[in-house]
């Protein structure tokens, strides 16, 4: 049995609470948070839970403020960042497509991502700012192209989906004749940038990432209930009062922008977008989107596999795209084959 509560303002508003789904929400938070402090501690310079504690709070030494504050707190904070980001817009992009396979890492939005830096990077041998530019550049414009393409007086599920795989083969040999155009030492930078990693972040890519999150992330939870109502197809919407493709345009542009933010500032970290919002539905109960709890089991799953990848592999020797990939694609043969038993692929 489901519990909920209906919290109601003086102003008439009203808003449902799922315990479940808020228990879990808060699980998940705990979550990441409790990841960070570890992955805070984790590194050449080993800190103890409680010293990475009791720096945050502004009472360490000299050395354990500089590696806290200067090398590993901005590498955290993109983590929680990014996979917060990757998350919300999966969980966006299969709401929409009705599709659990409606992810940026299907669709080709982490693929123009890719060659957007990776034309900073062969053509104009740009500094990581301009490498970061054409990354977020690619990403908006491959996602525009996709959905230009998939318009046929609206925009459907399936046909946006299979739109968006057919783009990501495009983009994928655009990718593999960039690198074979490119001199060693530009293929080399361009192929561990397309790995994906946490490695060397700072506040410079904190900050934008922030910025991006600021403005999208309200803007997205704020359509969560005309979401929850496109799932059940566009005419029952309608009737509800939804305005359909205002919803599905804003909802969409949001969550690209979010996908190719957060490409820009860790490279494309594959299956997060794709896992979180699966995982944060089965682990709520609930239908609908689950815009908060995919958010949160994306920081949660990024920020773990960072700090799983250094203490099973060594400190910065295994990018956490590379384990997040391995994982994802056992997790994507998975969902294939349970969607396969039910009948709906």
């Amino acid at each position: 049995m489901k519990h909920a509560r209906t919290l109601r303002t003086r102003g008439g508003l009203s808003v449902r609470l799922e315990t479940r789904a808020a228990l879990v929400v808060l699980l998940l938070a705990a979550g990441a948070l409790a990841a960070s402090v570890a992955l805070i501690g984790t590194g050449d310079y080993p800190m103890t839970f409680a010293d990475v504690v009791r720096t945050l709070t502004g009472d360490g030494t000299p050395a354990q403020d500089f590696v806290v504050h200067d090398l590993r707190l901005p590498r955290v904070l993109v983590g929680l960042l990014a996979g917060t980001a990757l998350g919300l817009a999966g969980a966006v992009f299969q709401s929409v497509s009705r599709n659990p396979l409606g992810s940026p890492d299907v669709i080709g939005l982490g693929q123009g991502s890719t060659v957007g830096a990776l034309l900073v990077i062969v053509l104009f041998q740009g500094d990581p700012s301009a490498v970061a530019a054409g990354s977020l550049a690619g990403g908006v414009l491959s996602g525009a192209a996709i959905y230009a393409l998939a318009w046929k007086k609206g925009v459907q599920g399936n046909r946006f989906v299979l739109v968006g795989i057919a783009m990501a083969a495009i983009l994928t040999a655009v990718i593999g004749y960039l690198l074979t155009k490119a001199n060693l030492t530009d293929a080399a930078r361009a192929t561990t940038w397309m790995v994906g990693s946490l490695n060397g972040r700072d506040w410079d890519q904190v900050r934008p990432l922030l910025l991006a999150c600021a403005l999208l992330v309200p803007l997205v939870l704020g359509h969560g209930r005309a979401l929850r109502m496109l799932e059940s197809g566009d005419d029952t919407a309608y009737a509800l009062g939804v305005p359909v493709e205002r919803t599905r345009l804003v909802t969409m542009a949001a969550a690209v922008l979010l996908t190719a933010a957060a490409t820009a500032a860790a490279g494309p970290i594959a299956f997060v977008a794709l896992a979180a919002p699966q995982l944060a539905r089965r682990l709520t109960r609930t239908p609908g989107p689950n815009l908060i709890a995919a958010a949160c089991t994306g920081a949660t799953l990024l920020v773990t596999a960072d700090w799983g990848s250094q203490r099973l592999f060594g400190a910065d020797r295994l990018p956490v795209g590379a384990l997040t990939g391995m994982l994802g694609g056992c997790y994507l043969l998975w969902l294939l084959f349970t969607e396969r038993r039910a009948g709906r692929i």
